[in-house]
């Protein structure tokens, strides 16, 4: 979570409490995440400050804010994955960082055919289980590489991460009902 802002009349503010008390490690404890995000909320929530000065009503709103953003980011392995990277200095990953594994491509194009025929619930089914299989099977390995501080093996699973994301919102979308 972003630090510091200046609240209150005049006075700093110490640096925004962190939702995470982590030594920057992609494996963590959802529980104790969850303990803590709902921790802060409390601490920070906009209606405990509503007989507050505006400056410092301004930072609750602000910092409740970055608080579930901060949640939101951590809570998702993908989110979670490149927001590391991006700590560690290494740039976002691509698409075009899985273009070398022709494999994976294939897959990818297999259930992307599979979405767009005419709507069946067995194979819709039957895709949102594979997308949950391959995603599950794929934090393992980012969280595998992180561990062993391959930053660069963890951006490429990060990237397969993305294609399995982007084809998990097409089902979503897909199973609404029209």
């Amino acid at each position: 979570v972003p630090a510091g802002h200046r609240a209150g009349p005049g006075r700093a503010r110490p640096h925004a409490p962190s939702v995470a008390r982590s030594d920057r490690s992609f494996r963590l404890d959802a529980q104790q995440l969850q303990r803590r995000f709902r921790s802060l909320q409390r601490a920070l929530h906009p209606d405990r400050f509503g007989q507050r000065p505006p400056k410092e009503q301004h930072y609750s709103e602000q910092h409740s804010s970055l608080i579930n953003k901060a949640y939101q980011t951590l809570l998702n392995p993908l989110s979670r994955g490149l927001y590391l990277l991006e700590l560690k200095g290494v740039e976002p990953a691509q698409e075009t960082d899985c273009d070398a594994d022709t494999e994976f491509l294939t897959e990818i194009m297999e259930i992307n055919e599979k979405l767009a025929e005419p709507k069946n619930e067995d194979i819709l089914e039957e895709i949102e289980t594979l997308i949950k299989v391959k995603q599950e099977e794929l934090t393992k390995e980012v969280t595998a590489a992180f561990e062993r501080d391959d930053l660069q093996e963890a951006k490429k699973l990060l990237a397969k991460m993305k294609y399995f994301a982007n084809l998990e919102d097409k089902l979503k979308n897909k199973m609404i009902p029209s």
